[in-house]
């Protein structure tokens, strides 16, 4: 029991500093930085201190990977670099309250994942869960609402977010997995920093030193690429985006079994949107709230069977 108390916490600790980020970068925007700024600061430090700490555990734990494991790891970690990118410009156009919602539309969208590539059985069970995640998602984005500005942008985003998301999930639970986490974490890192790379040079470094326009006018930025952000939300989003979740997810999904451990890490909701309501202020009235707590009941409905199999 002291075992899966100790990973129930770590799980939680490391869904609550993902519920934090949507907030981090509402701020950082309020400072005029751009979401390729936001999002290559991030990586900067995340892959710094990945390197190190894989440097410090080859030593006491030497263990080669082969080159096609690399390649697959990389290709994986893309997913997390679109995640990113989406995610934030989601919350660019959106409350950070509303993008995180839609988020965590992950939820439905793996256990579409996992009845189409590992041929899973559809039970009554699931397809239930789903209904009451889109349910509670109609209430939690308060689209029912005659004064919400509904932003298209802001919800693709945030879709398509979470479809990148579910991707980033299925491939860490299936690709590579005897190799030790950090390294894992570290070549998913590389794939991440190409796609971030990728959009930062397109959408802000071309427009601004070259004058040269590859994207839609409303991705562009023209101003220099502003170092600042390194050194002020850098920090705070690498610690609470790439660094601390990784760790403390690898160290308590396999002390609590995936079943609970999903219901632990939807506490990511609710922190992201007490955030919001807290320090940016964002209004969420009850109905918000009460869509909140019918997707917590639909994921708890999802992963039921598997908290029962882990029970002695």
């Amino acid at each position: 029991m002291n075992s899966i108390l100790k990973g129930a916490l770590f799980v939680g600790l490391g869904a609550s500093s993902y519920g934090m980020l949507a907030t981090i970068v509402k701020l950082a925007y309020e400072q005029d930085f751009t979401t390729a700024e936001v999002t290559v600061s991030q990586y900067v430090f995340a892959l710094i201190f990945m390197i190190g700490l894989n440097l410090f555990i080859q030593r006491k734990q030497p263990q080669t990977a082969t080159k096609k494991e690399v390649q697959q790891l990389v290709v994986s970690g893309t997913s997390m670099g679109f995640t990113s990118v989406l995610y934030y410009l989601s919350v660019k156009y959106l409350n950070a309250s509303i993008a995180v919602v839609l988020l965590m539309q992950s939820v439905w969208i793996g256990v579409l994942l996992e009845i189409l590539m590992k041929k899973a059985k559809i039970s009554w069970l699931k397809i239930t869960a789903v209904l009451f995640v889109l349910l509670g998602t109609v209430l939690a984005t308060n689209l029912l609402k005659n004064e919400l500005i509904f932003d298209l942008k802001g919800y693709l985003f945030g879709f398509l977010a979470a479809i990148s998301f579910s991707i980033t999930l299925f491939s860490t639970n299936s690709v590579a997995k005897h190799l030790h986490p950090y390294k894992r974490s570290l070549f998913m890192l590389y794939g991440g920093a190409i796609i971030v790379g990728i959009f930062a040079f397109s959408t802000q470094i071309l427009p601004a030193y070259f004058q040269v326009e590859l994207v839609p006018e409303d991705f562009i930025s023209n101003k220099p690429f502003d170092f600042s952000i390194l050194y002020t939300w850098g920090i705070l989003l690498s610690v609470f985006g790439t660094i601390l979740p990784p760790i403390l997810l690898n160290k308590g999904f396999p002390l609590v079994g995936v079943g609970l451990g999903s219901i632990v890490s939807a506490l990511e909701l609710p922190v992201s949107v007490s955030f919001a309501y807290l320090i940016l202020n964002e209004q969420v009235v009850f109905s918000q709230w009460m869509g909140i707590l019918i997707i917590l009941g639909a994921i708890l409905m999802i992963n039921w069977n598997l908290v029962l199999k882990k029970r002695p």
